[in-house]
C-alpha cells in the first residue's frame, strides 16, 4: 500500500464524527449543503469564514448548531456602532476590597465567536479581532493571552441594509479564510422549513456528537494529505492570473482589477482543498478541489476597478474568467 493510499484510509476511517456532525446540523437546516461544508473547511483548515446574505437565512442558526454538534465553548457578539474593544476581547477589573486588578475575559476567549452583523461595529472594534484572528491571541492590560483551540471567527454581515454600517477594511477582510454568499432556499426547501420549524413545541434540536479534540486531530491528519506540485502551480497560476491577468492572456480583465490576490490566497487555497479532499475521504488533492473553494477563498481578495464597478462587472465574474481561462493539470 503506498503513502497516499494509506493517509485515504485513515481519513476515511477517523473522519466519520463529520458525517454525524454533517446529520445533526442538517436536521435542523435545511438545505445549505455549500454553507455547512464551507463551515467545515474553514474549521479543519483553521480558516475564518465571513458569511454574506440577507436576513433569515439561517446563517447564525447554522453556526450555533454547529458549535453545539462539536461541544467546545460558544460565544455570540452582536455588533453594534456603540460596541467598544473591551466588549469583545475584555478589560481589567478593580477589587476595592482587595485593592487589586483582575483580567476580566471578554467573549473573544471562545472556540466558536459568532460575530453577528460584524459591518455594524466601528474600526476600532473590527481592529480588535485582527490579532485575535491573526496570532490567535490577544493583549490585555499589557499580557499575551492566548485563545482556545480550536478557535474559529465565523461572522455575518447584511449585504442589503448599509445604513449605519462600516464596510469592512481590505485587511479585515483578508483575514478571513472564507466569505460565502448565502442564497435563498429553493422551494422544496421552503416547504420542508416550514414543516419543521412552524411548530413551537417540536423543533429539531441539536446535541454534541463530536468534540474539539477530534477537530484537532483531524487537523493533524489533513497535514499529510498529498499535494502534488502540478497543483500548487496551477493555485499559482490562479493567483497570478489575478494579478497580472495581462500576462495570463487575459488583457480584458487588467482594466477591471484594482488589486488582485494576496500570497494569504495561495495558503487558503492549498489549505482549503485539501480540508474538502478530507471531507470526501481523500488523501490526495484534486483539480476540482481547489476550483470548488476557490470562488469562496478569491471573492473578497480581488478588487475590481471603478471602471468594472461601472460597467456592472463583479469579483466573481472576473474570477469565473480566471478559472475558465487558466489551464488545468
Amino acid at each position: 500500500m503506498n503513502q497516499v493510499e494509506e493517509i485515504t484510509e485513515r481519513i476515511q476511517q477517523e473522519s466519520g464524527f463529520l458525517t454525524q456532525v454533517t446529520d445533526i446540523v442538517g436536521s435542523v437546516i435545511v438545505g445549505q449543503e455549500q454553507l455547512l461544508e464551507s463551515l467545515l473547511i474553514g474549521l479543519l483548515a483553521d480558516g475564518h469564514v465571513l458569511l454574506e446574505g440577507v436576513p433569515g437565512l439561517a446563517k447564525s442558526m447554522a453556526v450555533q448548531s454547529l458549535a453545539a454538534a462539536l461541544g467546545g465553548e460558544f460565544r455570540r457578539l452582536q455588533f453594534t456602532p456603540d460596541l467598544l474593544p473591551s466588549d469583545l476581547i475584555g478589560t481589567q477589573v478593580y477589587n476595592p476590597k482587595t485593592g487589586e486588578w483582575t483580567v476580566h475575559k471578554g467573549p473573544v476567549f471562545a472556540n466558536f465567536v459568532l460575530a453577528d452583523e460584524i459591518n455594524r461595529a466601528p474600526a476600532k472594534v473590527q481592529s480588535g479581532l485582527l490579532e485575535a484572528m491573526q496570532e490567535r491571541q490577544v493583549t490585555l492590560a499589557g499580557e499575551t493571552h492566548h485563545l482556545p483551540s480550536p478557535f474559529l471567527v465565523l461572522a455575518t454581515q447584511n449585504p442589503v441594509e448599509q445604513e449605519g454600517t462600516y464596510p469592512l477594511p481590505e485587511a479585515q477582510v483578508d483575514r478571513f479564510m472564507l466569505k460565502v454568499v448565502v442564497g435563498y432556499p429553493s422551494k422544496q426547501e421552503e416547504s420542508l422549513i416550514i414543516d419543521r420549524m412552524a411548530n413551537n413545541t417540536h423543533r429539531p434540536q441539536v446535541h454534541q456528537v463530536a468534540s474539539p479534540e477530534q477537530v484537532l486531530a483531524a487537523r493533524e491528519l489533513m497535514d499529510e494529505i498529498y499535494v502534488d506540485p502540478k497543483i500548487n502551480h496551477y493555485v499559482v497560476d490562479l493567483v497570478f492570473a489575478t494579478r497580472q491577468p495581462d500576462l495570463a492572456g487575459l488583457t480584458d480583465l487588467k482594466p477591471m482589477i484594482l488589486y488582485g490576490a494576496s500570497p494569504r490566497a495561495s495558503i487558503a487555497l492549498v489549505q482549503g482543498a485539501r480540508a474538502r479532499a478530507f471531507l470526501h475521504g481523500r488523501g490526495y488533492v484534486t483539480p476540482h478541489d481547489v476550483k470548488s473553494v476557490g470562488m469562496d477563498v478569491l471573492r473578497h481578495r480581488v478588487i475590481p476597478t471603478f471602471e468594472a464597478e461601472a460597467q456592472g462587472v463583479t469579483s466573481e465574474q472576473m474570477i469565473q474568467s480566471v478559472f475558465d481561462h487558466v489551464a488545468v493539470p
